[in-house]
């Protein structure tokens, strides 16, 4: 049997990445990872540049809209002033700390940490590169397997004075403030930034190529926060796109296809991801890949090399950081074996809920209508929209959407989606439900807690009339 210098080289310390190292290493197994970000990069995406640092500037954004929404609750007080800087500097305290804690976990669990590129040689060797004082060193491993988990990366296409935009990776850092912003792109992470700088005072103006946001969720909830977010001062256009960018004295100007320009202070394009392997080596080691560059894997996020194994977002499959934890502990159990009294892990990508962190928010678990006549035929629609308790006193137009989707074959609840309030955290309860296999007629027995408007999904009693 070949001898190794370790069992488990994994490239990347995103969400994936980190949950497989240490997950190994508890197993007893010699793990090493490598960051090509070092200690800053740890967490990945999600933790730096993504879905923590966005939720913060989501919260940060509320606080102007509450203030205002305060006044039919009785207070009165000066008009908030937003103090950019120390947002920034609270938000980088913050993702260092946790920079800091996935350091602390990865050490203690007994992985060995290299803050450097890493490439694969071959299926089984791989070389990492490290910067000490200005002078790079190289060193070589051989491991008996090696995970990749690089994650993805934005995406901006080529047109002239693309260099002036920004993408979601540099959007936390813009100084100074942009009174004045464009964000180009029509999924969720474009959405989640109008709705941010749009509540944090910024004017924004967003444009889409389609004919609506958010392709590929429930027809109703796009059109139904697309009202929302114009109402909350969004400009919103749709089939409208960028020609090109020129900086001049008042900003940017910003052509659009079709005739008409805009001037802004900056322009953020959030117009999809591609999977992060340039520079690992794929092709020395003979590793497969799809045409937007995927890491091709099996069931088991086994590629064709049979020692290499991939997940998260550079496998192209469902771009959350829970997937990624989740394939990850695939992975880990699969190689070194489930932890001790626990079966070994499976991943299933049916119900798998999600946010979108828009103003109002969006939560969403299962089917959206269309998908499921497709897929179960015969369906009935529980919908229901009203304004929340709480802004019948604070002067806000803003309602509320909920909506079931039902199996009428086994009356399975198959799609159940929310625009408003904390809709994810509602939504996260209700996907454990589905996820089990509730039925329509489960929700109905269930006693809603009053007054939220986390009821209105088991008080809907009569489905909708539907024109197909």
């Amino acid at each position: 049997m070949q001898a190794f210098d370790i069992d488990l080289f994994v490239i990347g310390g995103g969400s994936g990445g980190v949950r497989a190292a240490r997950m190994a290493a508890q197993r007893g197994a010699r793990v090493v990872l490598a960051e090509s970000g070092g200690t800053a990069g740890l967490g990945g995406t999600c933790v730096n540049v993504g879905c923590i640092p966005k939720k913060l500037y989501s919260y940060a954004a509320h606080y102007a809209e509450a203030f205002e929404e305060a006044h039919g609750y009785g207070w009165d007080a000066a008009a908030p002033k937003l103090d950019w800087l120390k947002l920034k500097e609270n938000r980088r305290s913050e993702i260092s700390r946790l920079n800091a804690v996935y350091q602390k976990l990865l050490v203690g669990s007994g992985v060995q940490v290299i803050n450097g590129n890493a490439r694969l040689i071959d299926g089984h060797t791989v070389e990492t590169t490290t910067h000490t004082d200005g002078m790079a060193a190289t060193q070589r491993f051989s491991a008996r397997h090696i995970l990749l988990a690089t994650g993805g990366r934005p995406q901006v296409p080529e047109f002239p004075g693309n260099e002036h935009v920004l993408t979601s990776n540099d959007i936390f850092f813009i100084e100074p403030f942009p009174r004045r912003l464009l964000v180009v792109g029509g999924g969720y992470i474009a959405c989640e930034f109008a709705s941010i700088f749009n509540g944090l005072g910024a004017s924004v103006t967003q444009l889409y190529r389609g004919a609506q946001v958010l392709r590929g969720f429930d027809d109703d909830v796009r059109n139904f926060v697309a009202t929302e977010v114009i109402k909350k001062g969004v400009d919103l256009r749709l089939n409208s796109d960028v020609a090109s960018i020129e900086r001049v004295t008042e900003g940017l100007l910003v052509n659009l296809r079709g005739g008409g320009s805009v001037i802004v202070d900056a322009v953020l394009y959030a117009t999809g991801r591609v999977p992060n392997v340039h520079g690992l080596g794929l092709e020395d080691a003979g590793v497969a890949q799809g045409s937007d560059g995927s890491v091709l894997v099996d069931v088991a996020y086994r590629s064709n090399v049979p020692s290499i194994f991939a997940v998260g977002d550079m496998t192209s499959r469902v771009q959350l950081t829970p997937v990624a934890l989740g394939e990850a502990m695939v992975v880990v159990d699969q190689l070194f074996g489930p932890a001790a009294g626990k079966a070994p892990r499976s991943m299933s990508y049916d119900f798998i809920p999600t946010a979108v962190f828009t103003h109002p928010s969006i939560g969403t678990v299962g089917f959206a209508e269309a998908d499921a006549r497709r897929e179960f035929g015969d369906i009935s629609i529980y919908r229901s929209e009203f304004k929340a308790l709480k802004h019948t006193l604070s002067g806000s137009s803003e309602r509320t959407l909920m909506k079931l989707v039902v199996d009428n074959a086994s009356d399975r609840v198959v799609g159940l989606h929310m625009v408003g309030a904390d809709a994810g955290e509602i939504v996260q309860g209700f996907a454990v439900a589905m996820k089990a296999g509730a039925t329509k007629a489960i929700f109905d027995s269930t006693i809603g807690i009053h007054p939220t408007a986390a009821e209105e999904f088991v008080t809907m009693r009569d489905p909708v009339v539907t024109t197909q």
